[in-house]
């Protein structure tokens, strides 16, 4: 690290701000240690600017993404960086490239789904960069429906081999980043079929490229599938589509950690619990709620700056016009965006955490809270990355005019960012998965299968049905055990209504169908509910530096209170709290902004 503590002290023309940085990685002392030294380190190496980015060509763009990401892989090496280190040195780049799904999906799957004969061969070749992967699941006809996919693997006895074939104009692998241009490998989700029987969804690492010269292997159609939405933002990646013409690949790169195919070619399980592939799940939803916070953060960054300098109406006297932060209703859109640019960062550190839990729970055959962790993290990350894509598009409009410019930052930061929507599974259809989960637990109660993590508060779901919320006074919203009554009153009694409601239906999947809106609700209420207990649990900790933790128990309350009021129909309609107490939550939200507008001062 002596080469990035003596770097020239000189900044010189970067967009990428050092306090930006800061603020993105701010959490443990030696979090911020680290993230100091990497910022100092982008900062002030020219190779890292990116000012001139809205005026490049697409081919442009691509290339000067290749540059820095070779670059950065270099500084990686000549630094020796730690794996932490290296992680926050690529994000530093600040444009989507193919390295992020290298690192983030290619990686991952191998060393998730792969056998350790698989990762002796396969992991070194991807750690030193010798091999680049990407991740082709989706197609140009299924996406979020993985079980639909179209691809083959069709086994070969004759000559130990596996064919992977196109069969369908449908089944081109579509969207994968890294695909188009770049990639030498892929971990390909294909249907494993042998002796004519299709035994569902596997993965398959295929080489597509040829080590010598780069061009396409024989069979292999691919290409980049062109410009995307934005100006820079994905234009910097080459999302490919792909098609197989029965191309062959040696039995042993089908992934076979939970399941394997013998040289006979019958299809076996392991004895690993095929569970365990929910490890990697975990494993990338939780980093995707991190990324929301980071992202939330730089947007709030920028519109909070802007407000504090830019002047408008109220001049009086021929005096200077009146800061733009200094208007109620600059407050009330800004503040809470702030708020929850925290609260993300905070639940994003426990997912950390989450992960670690569940992954030494499988390993120990353990799978009891796995499905309470599938739907945590699912909802989590279709909560945070929904709020967050809404939540840049607001700073742009808090910068009025100016938030249109690409030299603001904003319009590429949320194309850039609105993909999180959709990738890595629809929102909408994740939080019906957390619906399901929910509905399940719900039915459940009374037969002694005690709800677990998240979901522990079901377990007081009579209290919870019959409780009233005691505040009397605005400060009284204040108190934490207040605001987590009312959280978890709202999400249970939503529950139980949509359990009641489905209940009505001799057909269920009718009643999920017909339901569908209300039981989003309800998981979004749920999921809301875990954000705001650990932002909760995060105050109850050891913070370090002075004054930090009344600043973050002001955010907290601002988080909390301003979903109150956002979903005042929902509090209100189950009995959670009066309408009485609802005008003390916004008058004692009020207070917050402007205590928050005092320290920003």
């Amino acid at each position: 690290m002596d080469g990035v503590d003596q770097l020239a002290p000189e900044r010189k023309k970067a967009q990428f701000d050092v306090d930006e940085m800061k603020i993105v990685w701010a959490g443990s002392r030696h979090a911020f240690q680290v993230s100091d030294r990497i910022a100092r380190l982008v900062a002030s190496d020219p190779a890292f600017r990116k000012d001139n980015r809205a005026m490049l060509s697409r081919k442009e763009l691509f290339k000067n993404t290749l540059r820095k990401a070779a670059y950065a892989w270099k500084r990686i090496i000549e630094l020796r960086l730690s794996e932490e280190e290296a992680s926050m040195l690529r994000s530093s780049v600040d444009e989507p490239a193919f390295t992020d799904l290298h690192w983030g999906m290619f990686v991952p799957a191998i060393k998730g789904q792969g056998t350790d004969e698989q990762h002796q061969k396969w992991l070194p070749l991807a750690y030193k960069m010798e091999i680049i992967g990407c991740y082709a699941q989706t197609e140009l006809g299924h996406g979020s429906n993985v079980q639909g996919l179209e691809t083959t693997a069709t086994f070969d006895p004759q000559t130990d081999e596996f064919v992977v074939h196109s069969p369908t104009l449908t089944s081109s692998k579509w969207w994968p980043g890294g695909l188009g241009k770049v990639s030498t490998h892929a971990v390909v989700y294909a249907r494993l079929i042998t002796d004519g029987q299709d035994h569902g969804v596997n993965g398959f690492i295929v080489q597509l490229r040829s080590l010598e010269d780069h061009s396409p292997l024989p069979g292999i159609t691919i290409g980049d599938i062109g410009m995307k939405f934005g100006n820079g933002a994905y234009n910097t990646m080459d999302n490919g589509v792909l098609r197989f013409e029965h191309v062959r690949i040696p039995r042993n790169q089908m992934l076979m950690r939970v399941s394997q195919v013998t040289r006979e070619g019958k299809y076996v399980q392991s004895n690993v619990p095929r569970q365990l592939l929910y490890g990697t799940m975990v494993y990338v939803r939780q980093t995707i709620v991190a990324d929301a916070s980071c992202a939330l953060s730089r947007a709030v960054c920028i519109a909070t700056r802007y407000s504090a300098v830019r002047r408008q109406f109220g001049s009086k006297n021929g005096g200077p016009e009146t800061q733009v932060i200094d208007y109620k209703t600059q407050q009330n859109r800004l503040f809470p965006l702030l708020a929850s640019a925290y609260a993300f960062r905070f639940v994003g550190e426990w997912l950390k955490w989450l992960y670690t839990d569940v992954t030494q729970r499988l390993q120990a055959n353990d799978f009891s809270t796995l499905p309470e962790a599938h739907a945590c993290t699912a909802g989590l990350k279709s909560l945070t990355t929904t709020a967050t894509a809404d939540g840049i598009e607001e700073c742009r409009k808090l910068c009025g005019g100016h938030g249109y410019l690409c030299s603001s930052g904003l319009p590429e930061l949320f194309a850039v960012y609105v993909p999180a929507c959709t990738y890595e599974g629809d929102n909408i259809v994740l939080l019906l998965q957390v619906a399901r989960f929910l509905m399940k637990t719900v039915s459940q109660l009374g037969s002694g299968n005690m709800p677990v993590g998240t979901t522990t508060y079901m377990g007081r779901a009579e209290q919870l049905m019959q409780c009233h919320c005691g505040v009397q006074k605005a400060e009284d919203w204040l108190n934490p055990s207040a605001i987590l009554e009312a959280f978890e009153a709202r999400a249970i009694r939503m529950s139980v209504a949509c359990a009641q409601n489905l209940s009505k239906f001799t057909n269920q999947e009718e009643g999920f169908a017909e339901l569908a809106a209300d039981l989003v609700e309800a998981a979004v209420a749920h999921c809301q509910l875990i954000v705001v207990s650990k932002f909760i649990e995060k105050l109850q900790q050891d913070i370090p530096g002075k004054g930090v933790k009344p600043i973050l128990e002001i955010l907290c309350n601002i988080y909390a209170l301003h979903l109150v009021h956002k979903h005042l129909g929902d509090f209100v309609s189950t009995g959670c709290i009066t309408a009485k107490q609802a005008s003390l939550a916004n008058e004692q939200l009020r207070s917050l902004y402007s205590q928050v507008f005092t320290r920003v001062k």
